[in-house]
């Protein structure tokens, strides 16, 4: 197969985001169908080319590998779900948090408790299933728009995966980058604190806006959990033991099955009834409620295997894409004429951020909108002394924290997923996602904050 060229490369992108866009965003069509057509006609084009099978074979696997680790994670994560919820993790959450929050400033107080749940556990995926659907059942039962909190769990879990030396994400870019971790985090504050507190100031005018909660409705569903779930001190078990894990710098995979042993082990202590049929109904199929009251029970029906299906086809049919893409130099050919016009830190970063958001639209994948950009920017950054923590910034600015305001986007499906708020009714609340390539950008032009290599100084 001979060199793709520019126009050709150009053509092939815009037509991929033309039909995801109309497609998910028109039609209100699940992703993985536009992305499937998009991966028909990619494979028709390169054929068409005389690319061998073996080769688009290759792209696909290629693709997919990247995602073996991710995809075992996300399932263990559905798995959690269904058996805290059955032990009563989160629903003891949420009346403790009933007791605790503040009503007042609900919507800030999610966006920060997410925030400091991110960074003690390095996973913003983790916060939003976990610690994120307590809050987020807390701001349904106060008829708080779910839309609002949804942006406010996932901008506070963003922040905290952003920040932690933990996060899978942040070690990516520090190291696609070729920077120090810890100085790559110190670095992200230039942008990273000026797009938190305008988050908290939006939470709190927008939380302010809202109407006065129905305290009658809060002491019900108070009531409720009480009812049916175990709320004792020994739920606080498995969230202690999942910080502990991430104190001693515990894998994600070992951590997730060590708590959900333990909280299998809870479940039996607290129920000896159960059946080893009844968990594995539980596990597969997720936790089902039967309280008798419909917003409980459809706060509570959520978890298990089953659910997290949507996402790990999303996954792999993006990766596959994204593969196919990178092993015909798609998306790197289009990028080259731009990259070789880009003279100083004001183009540079603003084009490297737009490329991460690009990638992102054209694949909807996290890691390959941190991976791409990183390596065709490089050397530019290079060229003109920009250090690498000035790059590796630039990387998480435009490409992993805005993956999860693409509805075809694999951070954004699994949070829709999880909290059953769609990306596009989220997107306009997830403000620390919306204002961070901003920073980003200004950092640039302004050049405060801007690292340069060792021959010059921040200024």
């Amino acid at each position: 197969m001979t060199k793709v060229r520019f126009s050709e490369a150009v053509t092939i992108l815009l037509v991929m985001i033309a039909i995801l866009g109309t497609a998910v965003i028109k039609f209100g069509v699940s992703p993985e169908m536009p992305v499937l057509l998009v991966i028909a006609l990619v494979i028709l084009w390169a054929k068409l080319r005389r690319a061998s099978w073996d080769d688009i074979h290759a792209g696909i696997i290629d693709g997919i590998n990247t995602a073996i680790i991710p995809i075992f994670i996300f399932i263990l994560i559905g798995i959690l779900i269904a058996v805290w919820i059955q032990a009563g993790i989160i629903p003891a959450l949420m009346v403790v948090g009933f007791k605790m929050i503040s009503i007042k400033f609900f919507v800030p107080s999610v966006f920060i408790v997410c925030a400091l749940v991110g960074v003690s556990i390095g996973s913003a995926f983790t916060t939003i299933s976990t610690v994120g659907i307590a809050l987020f059942g807390m701001g349904l039962t106060m008829q708080i728009n779910p839309a609002l909190v949804a942006g406010a769990v996932v901008s506070g879990a963003i922040f905290g995966d952003k920040t932690s030396p933990l996060s899978d994400s942040t070690n990516l870019a520090s190291a696609i980058a070729g920077a120090d971790l810890f100085e790559h985090i110190k670095n992200l504050m230039w942008t990273t604190i000026p797009a938190f507190v305008i988050s908290l100031v939006l939470f709190f005018l927008l939380g302010q806006a809202h109407h006065r909660p129905d305290f009658s409705r809060i002491q019900t569903t108070t009531a409720i959990l009480a009812h049916h779930f175990s709320i004792t001190w020994w739920a606080a078990l498995p969230v202690v033991l999942m910080f502990l894990c991430a104190w001693i710098k515990m894998p994600a995979i070992p951590t997730l099955f060590t708590n959900i042993f333990v909280t299998i082990v809870m479940i039996f202590v607290q129920k000896p009834t159960t059946s080893l049929s009844d968990l594995a109904a539980l596990i597969q199929d997720g936790f089902v409620a039967h309280t008798h009251n419909a917003a409980v029970d459809a706060l509570l029906t959520r978890g298990g295997i089953a659910s997290m299906m949507g996402t790990v086809s999303l996954i792999i049919t993006t990766l596959a894409l994204g593969g196919l893409l990178m092993q015909f130099d798609v998306i790197q050919i289009a990028m080259e004429p731009l990259i070789a016009r880009l003279k100083t830190p004001g183009s540079l970063i603003t084009c490297t951020i737009l490329a991460g958001i690009g990638v992102n639209l054209f694949v909807g994948e996290q890691y390959l909108s941190v991976i791409l950009p990183g390596k065709a920017f490089k050397l530019a950054f290079d060229r003109i002394g920009l250090s690498p923590l000035a790059l590796g910034r630039a990387l998480e600015d435009g490409g992993s924290v805005i993956n999860y305001l693409v509805p075809w986007g694999v951070a954004a499906s699994f949070a829709a997923s999880t909290l059953n708020v769609s990306v596009l009714h989220f997107l306009p609340f997830t403000f620390f996602s919306l204002f961070s390539p901003v920073f980003s950008i200004l950092s640039g032009w302004t050049k405060i904050g801007l690292k340069w290599q060792d021959t010059k100084k921040t200024v």
